[in-house]
């Protein structure tokens, strides 16, 4: 049987991650799916570290540093200029976290989005500004400790929804990936190379030092949230959802949150209220919406 997964490695030893990085392990297969014919911009981020220091880098391929708003603007102007010069397959990937994506790149985001730009972006969500001191962002779930949410109670607000915003702009191509589920991360970004336009692919990548666990326990945590349904794996082409992963009999939402110290502070109460909003998008995304 032909392996699901190529066997030619792009990403190379020589990268400076913590141990356990899930954007680590999710670049290494966005590449296999990808390929090397690939060009990937990067905003102000973890990855702008990990990569290596120019003119050395862990990838084999180009990279282009970016403004930290500005990804998507920078990654529509690097195809512009490949087309220019009669290049139409490059790919170009633009891989951001979810501070250069939920809040300082929005703004670019949505602009090449609605406009359809033939460009690939990334958003490796690791749900708070990592490389700058775990600070919160508008990806932070509701009761995660963070150094600018330090008090009881942790972070006040929910995550913002960006899935929902990205669809409500009729993209070509929308799916989330983890790095516990290699098989459908490598298929999604091999299909995503297929398609034309824009196409948005959002990753949940586990942080150690971030999230407060253990660095073995990445895979796990990667899997678990998947399974309780925290982060559901689907896809959304051309408006029509698909889920990749159903989880009729899902594991309780405590399963995911206590290996995590970030969320140690949580009540019964909030872990409660934490189950019931993962059951009702559960619910919203199974009926499609």
């Amino acid at each position: 049987m032909k392996p699901s997964i190529p066997a030619q490695e792009t990403m190379t030893s020589g990268h400076v991650a913590c141990q356990g990085c899930g954007s680590t392990i999710s670049m290494r297969y966005a590449l296999k799916g990808l390929g090397t014919n690939t060009v990937v911009v990067m905003p102000a981020c973890c990855w702008t570290i990990l990569a290596g220091a120019a003119p050395q880098s862990s990838l084999g391929v180009p990279i282009l540093h970016s403004p930290f708003a500005a990804a998507a603007a920078t990654a529509c102007g690097v195809k512009a200029g490949l087309e220019a010069k009669g290049d139409k397959e490059t790919q170009v990937m633009a891989w951001a976290g979810d501070g250069g994506t939920f809040d300082i790149g929005i703004q670019a985001l949505s602009g090449a989005a609605e406009r359809d730009e033939d460009i690939i972006y990334v958003c490796y969500d690791n749900e708070a500004y990592m490389n700058t001191g775990i600070q919160r962002s508008s990806a932070t779930p509701a009761g995660a400790w963070t150094t600018t949410t330090p008090a009881q109670g942790g972070s006040p607000r929910p995550k913002k929804d960006l899935d929902a915003i990205l669809r409500a702009h009729a993209i070509p191509y929308l799916a989330t990936a983890t790095p516990a589920y290699a098989e459908d991360m490598v298929r999604k970004f091999a299909k995503a190379r297929r398609i034309r336009g824009f196409r948005f692919i959002h990753i949940y990548a586990p942080c150690p030092p971030g999230w407060k666990y253990d660095p073995g326990l990445t895979i796990e945590l990667s899997r678990l949230s998947v399974q309780t349904g925290i982060f559901p794996l689907y896809e959304v082409e051309d408006g029509r959802l698909k889920i990749n992963v159903p989880t009729p009999k899902r594991k309780p939402v405590g399963d995911f949150l206590r290996p995590q110290a970030r969320f140690k502070r949580l009540s019964p109460e909030d872990e409660a209220a934490i189950q019931r909003e993962t059951d009702r998008r559960w619910q919203a995304l199974s009926q499609g919406s």
